[in-house]
């Protein structure tokens, strides 16, 4: 079984449409998740500038060179603190499930945000009020997205309210939708306390979700400084022999996304991915 593999676009160099694709494609990839913000400068990606036309001009250039838009990336701080921020970000979002199949993809995908606007760690993130503001914030979009016929696709991860397989599935629970997924990435539930524990954790993450996940995320860690940091893909120490022994078995085809890995490593992690997931 061959494994379906993409990248996040704006990890390739800064590249205009017309080349963008093209270099993807050469990569022997076959999806992208689009962030439009991160990935193009030459053309207005600011709230308001979507519409059909715009959307197919750039889902047809990917489609050209057989690269699916796999997640329209629209990745926001979902609790901002100030609600008026909060209600430009959330209305950015909409505008992004609105036009999402235009552009051929029917995921749009963010994580749950922080109680800070720079968005940096704290264990703020982790008290019962980020986490019903996270359940506030989700349950419009999705209710946006079921109208639409599009699926929310949300990321868990240490920095966030939703940071452990329990909670994600917790918010699950508490949003009766199949509108809502899950993007999973199991580099981002990786913590200080559990890493030496990996087979756990992404095992639970499977019981609890597995169903539910519609792409993944593959990055890498390491430890320095007593602290997690994410790194290329196969230079660190992500058990990828486990991810993929459960990824194989029970979500076969699924969309796995590059993250976090950039020139000079994305030919040597592709390989990586490659081997591994045959092995499995």
């Amino acid at each position: 079984m061959e494994l379906n593999l993409g990248i996040r676009a704006h990890d390739i160099e800064n590249l205009p449409l017309e080349k963008l694709p093209k270099k993807i494609s050469g990569k022997g990839l076959s999806a992208v998740q689009l962030a439009l913000g991160k990935s193009f400068n030459d053309f207005s990606t600011a709230t308001g500038s979507l519409s059909p036309g715009y959307a197919r001009h750039i889902g047809q250039s990917f489609r050209r060179e057989n690269v699916d838009i796999a997640i329209l990336g629209c990745y926001i701080n979902m609790i901002h603190p100030d609600k008026t921020e909060r209600r430009k970000v959330l209305d950015r979002f909409k505008e992004h499930i609105r036009f999402a199949r235009d552009f051929g993809c029917s995921i749009v995908g963010t994580e749950t945000g922080c109680v800070n606007a720079k968005m940096g760690y704290t264990v703020d993130n982790f008290a019962e009020r980020p986490f019903l503001d996270v359940l506030e914030s989700v349950r419009e979009l999705v209710e946006e997205a079921e109208k639409w016929g599009v699926i929310v696709g949300i990321e868990g991860g240490i920095n966030h309210p939703v940071y452990s397989p329990k909670l994600m599935r917790r918010l699950l629970d508490n949003i009766d939708s199949n509108n809502l997924q899950v993007i999973f990435d199991p580099a981002n539930f990786m913590s200080m306390d559990n890493y030496e524990k990996q087979e756990e954790v992404i095992e639970e993450a499977f019981v609890l979700f597995g169903d539910r996940m519609v792409a993944m995320h593959a990055k890498d860690f390491v430890i320095e400084d007593s602290w997690i940091k994410m790194v290329p893909v196969g230079t660190g120490l992500l058990n990828y022999d486990v991810v993929f022994k459960h990824l194989k078995r029970r979500k076969p085809f699924i969309n796995v996304l590059l993250e976090n890995t950039r020139e000079p490593y994305i030919d040597n992690s592709i390989e990586f991915l490659r081997e591994k997931y045959q092995l499995a």
